[in-house]
């Protein structure tokens, strides 16, 4: 159901920091037309730790109605509280989302078993696929092969989005689910050889100021274009490095504002990003073709 190049949205605001729905629902729409073949809001790049529950819900609900059924919508609902994950699953159930994209539990630092409770929790309360988000940099915690097998004989528990940057995770967990269990990559740099190892797709920061660029990486290597993908993944490269300069969604909101797409304010306790990575991020753009 999910592969290829998949988007982890950015949310939109006006300069007084409220949602900028217009801007949102057009970015949406962009994002499509350019070739992006699956849409994450309110994940971190959404900045779904600031936003209310009511904002939350905004966000879901105006996504899957932008998305009108063109492509998939993986809906972030992830949270430390497992109630809370579990409300937030029901609500993009309700909302019409193709999935649900939930973290492990961030602060609490939950044992392996803990983990396993929490997302059995989601998945029987929930008739949504589920993709587990294992981000250890930002959760603390990470979950184990082992674990996610024991959760992947829930018909729930469809896949991972994979932040670990551990080339070998992917080839240990096809070994210990198959093939067909969804591996996406969380990370933009180690997308291809992600993909060598196994995987099926990227859930991207870069996509929300590079789409087509994303998309054509990912076709090239799916047809077998193997130097192709490379010569963009070397063109994507110092984009990628820029968007992680400092901590995101700061300097990928300020890409987005340069290509029209909303102001690139962020709420704290993101500030605003440095003159130095502003520059950073104009100079690997214009070298990408991306702004001229």
């Amino acid at each position: 159901m999910f592969r290829g190049s998949l988007v982890a949205l950015i949310t939109p605001m006006h300069a007084d920091g409220s949602l900028d729905a217009k801007a949102f629902s057009n970015f949406v729409a962009w994002q499509i037309a350019e070739g992006t073949q699956g849409l994450i809001p309110v994940g971190t790049t959404g900045e779904s730790p600031t936003l209310s529950h009511a904002e939350h819900h905004e966000v879901v609900d105006l996504c899957v109605a932008a998305a009108a059924g063109r492509v998939p919508v993986i809906a972030g609902t992830g949270s430390n509280s497992t109630s809370e994950a579990v409300d937030l699953t029901r609500h993009a159930k309700a909302a019409g989302a193709d999935a649900a994209l939930v973290v492990t539990p961030y602060y609490n630092k939950p044992t392996q078993e803990g983990l396993y409770r929490h997302f059995m929790a989601i998945a029987d309360a929930v008739e949504l696929p589920i993709i587990i988000y294992n981000i250890p940099p930002r959760s603390v915690v990470d979950m184990s092969v082992e674990t996610m097998a024991r959760l992947a004989k829930h018909p729930n528990i469809v896949g991972v989005k994979d932040a670990t940057a551990n080339l070998t995770r992917p080839l240990h967990t096809t070994a210990a689910i198959g093939e067909d269990f969804c591996q996406l990559s969380g990370e933009d740099h180690t997308a291809l050889a992600f993909l060598a190892a196994g995987g099926h797709g990227c859930i991207s920061v870069t996509a929300n100021i590079a789409p087509r660029l994303c998309r054509q990486m990912h076709d090239a290597w799916a047809e077998g274009r193997i130097k192709d993908a490379m010569a963009i993944q070397a063109r994507l490269t110092p984009v990628h490095d820029a968007m992680f300069c400092e901590t995101s969604p700061g300097p990928v909101k300020l890409a987005a504002s340069l290509l029209g797409h909303g102001t690139d304010h962020c709420r704290l306790p993101m500030a605003p990003v440095a003159e130095a990575t502003q520059a950073r991020v104009r100079a690997a753009m214009t070298g990408a073709g991306l702004l001229n």
